[in-house]
């Protein structure tokens, strides 16, 4: 095809795409406006919708996106570390500065001075444990340890220990100290104000007892429906005898079993036996009266499941 052809049929289709365009939005406008006057004869209800339904749409729309969820690390407890820096730091010597003990404390305490025991010391404990951990400011705690010798005695050490934003990392910022150690809290009133007499009660427990310590019986035969136990395997003991049981409600000490679904709390004291010797014991149990007889419905002082207080 020629240039000028080319120009001609150039020149003719664009007027022929404008008025396509032209013809579209002349269509568009027909339709709104058709819409708008279908609403109007629809009456005041409808325009009403029509005028709110794009601002629910956006509403909608906004309630979609997710939400940025931010969480909070929790500050780890460095009482384990103080309790493995102390240790460590007790066995080991000055004198004895590459032994594994001293390498070990080193690396957790950079800053702290090896002790220099003397030689017929009683400077290595049995154990050590932690006994408290106190949070300060500036992501630093003082955690108490115990070190118990082979005599009995105890001794108590404050360690300061630094932890990092993220609880991850941990190091001890100075020499520990020796504290007295905590005092004795009181004890609280238990509930238990009620005497059992031998019955019923006592002896389905003791039974109980005897099932669960020594393997004498099926544990299952005592429990409430739905109640789990599992005896302590292997049987820790070879006797075990009732000595005392107190109840917080006054049915567990009724000369005859109370009505289906009565429930009573205990605490039963024992005395268990092996190889070794006399061992007393004590649990806490909750019994429940079905059909003329206490079924154990939870041992608190153990694992009972399905249905049964831990």
């Amino acid at each position: 095809m020629s240039p000028g052809k080319q120009a001609s049929g150039n020149e003719t289709a664009a007027p022929m795409v404008a008025g396509a365009r032209l013809e579209a939005m002349r269509r568009r406008v027909r339709l709104s406006r058709l819409a708008v006057w279908t609403v109007i004869a629809a009456g005041p209800v409808a325009l009403a919708a029509a005028i709110t339904s794009t601002p629910t749409t956006v509403e909608t729309a906004a309630a979609a996106k997710p939400t940025a969820v931010r969480t909070t690390a929790h500050a780890a407890d460095p009482g384990g570390y103080a309790q493995l820096f102390v240790s460590a730091w007790l066995r080991s010597s000055a004198d004895d500065a590459t032994s594994a003990q001293a390498r070990l404390a080193q690396s957790m305490a950079p800053d702290v001075e090896l002790p220099d025991p003397a030689t017929d010391a009683q400077s290595k404990p049995q154990s050590v444990t932690t006994v408290r951990s106190a949070q300060r400011e500036g992501g630093t705690w003082s955690v108490t340890v115990a070190a118990q010798y082979a005599d009995g005695s105890v001794r108590y050490y404050a360690v300061p220990v630094a932890a990092d934003r993220a609880g991850a990392s941990f190091t001890v910022t100075g020499a520990p100290g020796v504290v007295a150690g905590p005092a004795r809290a009181a004890a609280p009133t238990p509930p238990y104000g009620v005497s059992v007499p031998e019955g019923d009660l006592s002896s389905a427990v003791g039974e109980f007892l005897a099932a669960y310590l020594t393997g004498a019986g099926e544990v299952s035969r005592y429990l409430a429906p739905g109640v789990k136990v599992s005896a302590v395997s292997p049987a820790p003991y070879t006797t075990v005898a009732v000595q005392q049981v107190l109840a917080v409600e006054e049915a567990a000490a009724a000369e005859q079993v109370p009505a289906d679904g009565t429930e009573v709390r205990i605490l039963v004291q024992v005395e268990a036996r092996d190889e070794g010797g006399r061992w007393p014991l004590a649990y806490e149990v909750a019994l429940k009266a079905r059909s003329g007889r206490w079924e154990v419905a939870a041992l608190e002082s153990g694992t009972a499941q399905a249905g049964g207080a831990r």
